[in-house]
């Protein structure tokens, strides 16, 4: 199976040429990291979150944890952790087999870590239903394509997203990966605060950050229910933290937030991105 691009052309440009020179653009932009950087190959970061609105209002903010990504160097595997915008398919949904498409190309399922991390629970469906239409793990995948080709990925998304089921998938990776001997990196998909002026936006978003640096998935659950922070991807992030951490982790390094106000000027309705990479 290739699932097809669902936002090209809405969220990213669709025309590849065009897509390069707007990835380029997220990593040179005032917002962005200031420079695209060099493959590495030091392999030190185990996780990272990355927003998934249009390239115009967040790429910029993802090109942070892009940048580090590829100064670190590829991992073999890709697991991208993301929010179910649609409704659509189970309650924890991941696909096994085939390829993604954007107009960089195909990026190929890790179906052997997929098939084993499937086997070893019973909160994780295989349907690509929840896949069709949702875009936030379609829009991180080109720029990793940027970079490089030969990666593969597992995409789940998470409808269900409280703090039994994210820990259960992040331990699930990682007894997955020691399993395999796969060296992978976690990537949660997440938008913060949505649709509030920008200073609110950043009053509320600063309790979700703090839990974040300081990897404690219970309080960043805890905060994002007291202060009722409409963040997307709570349960990818806490997913992500608690992966990490089982492989090693011991710091979290924010490194970047702004909001669509940012980059349009209009901060009475913002929507808040955030960048962060665990080590």
């Amino acid at each position: 199976m290739i699932r097809k691009p669902a936002v090209a052309g809405l969220f990213y440009e669709i025309d590849p040429n065009s897509l390069i020179k707007q990835i380029e653009w997220c990593f040179q932009s005032p917002l962005g990291p200031g420079s695209i950087p060099e493959i590495g190959n030091k392999r030190n970061i185990k996780g990272v979150i990355a927003p998934h609105a249009g390239y115009i209002y967040s790429g910029s903010v993802a090109a942070h944890s892009y940048s580090e990504i590829a100064k670190d160097g590829f991992p073999e595997t890709f697991i991208i952790l993301c929010p179910n915008h649609t409704g659509m398919g189970s309650g924890i949904s991941a696909m096994n087999q085939g390829s993604w498409e954007t107009p960089l190309g195909l990026v190929d399922i890790d179906s052997e870590f997929a098939d084993l991390l499937i086997e070893n629970t019973t909160i994780i469906d295989v349907n690509s239903d929840a896949h069709i239409k949702e875009h936030s793990a379609e829009v991180q995948l080109p720029f990793l394509q940027y970079f490089k080709q030969d990666f593969q990925f597992i995409p789940i998304t998470m409808w269900m997203q409280n703090i039994e089921t994210a820990t259960e998938i992040g331990d699930l990776i990682h007894k997955t990966a020691n399993k395999l001997g796969r060296d992978v990196v976690v990537i949660a998909s997440t938008d913060l605060t949505h649709y509030q002026p920008q200073y609110i936006a950043e009053k509320q978003d600063i309790q979700v950050i703090n839990a974040i640096k300081a990897m404690d998935e219970k309080l960043m659950m805890n905060n994002v229910k007291q202060f009722n922070i409409s963040m997307c991807g709570y349960g990818p992030v806490a997913g992500t933290i608690f992966a990490t951490k089982k492989m090693g982790a011991t710091n979290c390094q924010i490194e970047k937030y702004a909001t669509s106000g940012d980059t349009t000027g209009d901060k009475n309705s913002v929507v808040a991105y955030l960048s962060a990479v665990f080590r």
